[in-house]
């Protein structure tokens, strides 16, 4: 495929569909992070209770379970505009209606074990929201479309940090002029344009209900009763996407591709963690959201793009191995501006060749994950591998702190240490790396 062949494939108006459901999958973090994070703080709320608040996040990493219900459940009256669609628009009238209870909410300080299940509530609509969206990409682009996978990754990437960050940012811009209540009833407009998107974009189209239905009739033998045909569809929707996943690959490759998922961005996360407590010791909260937040934004969704070429041109294995290599070097830099001070010049030098890792990996790694899923049961896959990699991400590197208690609060050796922890993945990738490539010329050929 040409550069140019590769830039085409950004003309789709398909991949403009997944900016958008991109947009809408980083939208409600605004809701339950950033913005309600400074709202409680304006109210007097401590750290600690902001804290607790936060641990409705935790839902994110078990979305794989009700996930086979986004595959398998019809909703009544609006199933008819798409399985895909209908789910996404269920859980974002929900989250519109949650938020404006929330902005009725005038003394958060003082409710805030109602804000605080508010806040669950919305985690659990956007986690389901995330599935549906996932869906939504991987039916678009997984099968017969493998150069487009990593430009759609790009896009929901690239869409994610957009619905996040500049809503985030005039949230932020109006909130002393108008108070948070006004804020959050802005936002819950935004959640009605997404509304309005949703219902513009065009549901995929694949076999997925005839292939379940296929499967299913293997275990319909004879007359059965109506308990009978309830353990049957229990079976079909949450035992079958695992059992096709170990089918399609095989028991030792599926097991390696498991733990590989679980591996392969534990350094970063380790360094992600604990990069906010490390700039504070060395930069002010101005710099800090102006390297960061502001200059890392923009980077990300610039590099994204970049990614998705290079992944294009390279393959996803490819893309995957030098991002893990980019990834531990990028670590390294943090070294270097831990043993060198407060160098503003070494800090966006680190911050940009940071983004440019992360946002790299990031779309080499949901690509990958999009290549791994069968179409019968496209959300429960792709819902389960993604929560394996956020384990990894959330449970080890919650010892973060710990860690560099460890170290003595030695930063330098802290960095080198999550550097090291790139290689067992790279390590696994590379053992993984020629079944991969063949079964993704065996998966386009076949639907190509």
């Amino acid at each position: 495929m040409t550069l140019n062949d590769t830039l085409k494939t950004y003309l789709d108006k398909r991949i403009l569909w997944v900016f958008l459901m991109g947009c809408a999958s980083g939208f409600p973090w605004v809701l339950i992070a950033s913005a309600l994070s400074a709202w409680l703080k304006d109210a007097g709320v401590s750290r600690t209770e902001i804290g607790l608040v936060g641990i409705a996040y935790g839902i994110y990493a078990f979305n794989f379970l009700w996930a086979p219900l986004i595959d398998r459940v019809n909703i009544p009256s609006i199933t008819r505009i798409g399985q895909r669609k209908s789910w996404i628009l269920l859980t974002q009238a929900a989250m519109a209606l949650l938020t404006l209870v929330l902005a009725t909410v005038q003394a958060p300080g003082e409710q805030l074990a109602l804000v605080g299940m508010l806040i669950f509530a919305i985690a659990l609509f956007s986690a389901t929201q995330d599935i549906a969206i996932d869906a939504f990409r991987v039916d678009h682009f997984s099968y017969g479309n493998q150069a487009s996978i990593p430009a759609a990754s790009a896009m929901a990437t690239v869409g994610w940090w957009a619905g996040y960050s500049f809503p985030g940012y005039f949230a932020f811009a109006y909130a002393d002029a108008v108070g948070w209540n006004t804020v959050y009833l802005m936002l819950a407009g935004c959640l009605g344009a997404f509304m309005l998107a949703t219902c513009f974009i065009k549901e995929p189209e694949t076999d997925r209900e005839a292939l379940q239905r296929e499967i299913e009739s293997h275990y319909l033998q004879g007359e059965q009763t109506r308990s009978q045909r309830m353990i049957t569809w229990l079976t079909v929707t949450a035992w079958e996407p695992l059992a096709d996943f170990f089918k399609n690959h095989g028991l030792r490759l599926a097991i390696l591709i498991l733990v590989f998922i679980f591996l392969f961005k534990i350094g970063e996360a380790f360094l992600g963690r604990m990069s906010i407590v490390f700039y504070k010791e060395l930069f002010t909260n101005e710099e800090i959201g102006t390297y960061q937040k502001l200059y890392g934004g923009l980077a990300t969704c610039v590099f994204a793009l970049i990614g998705s070429i290079i992944n294009v041109r390279l393959g996803v294995t490819r893309g995957l191995f030098i991002g893990g290599v980019a990834m531990a070097g990028s670590n390294l830099l943090f070294a270097w501006l831990a043993m060198a001070g407060p160098d503003k010049s070494i800090l966006l030098l680190a911050i940009l060749t940071d983004n440019f890792t992360t946002a790299f990996s990031t779309v080499a790694f949901v690509s990958f994950l999009t290549a791994l899923t069968g179409k019968a049961f496209s959300a429960t896959q792709y819902a389960l591998l993604a929560s394996i990699g956020n384990a990894g991400r959330t449970v080890l590197a919650s010892s973060g702190g710990w860690f560099v208690d460890w170290t003595g609060g030695n930063w330098p050796l802290f960095f080198v240490l999550t550097a090291v922890m790139v290689i067992p993945g790279l390590l696994l990738l590379v053992l993984i790396r020629k079944p991969l490539e063949q079964i993704s010329t065996h998966h386009k050929d076949s639907n190509g």
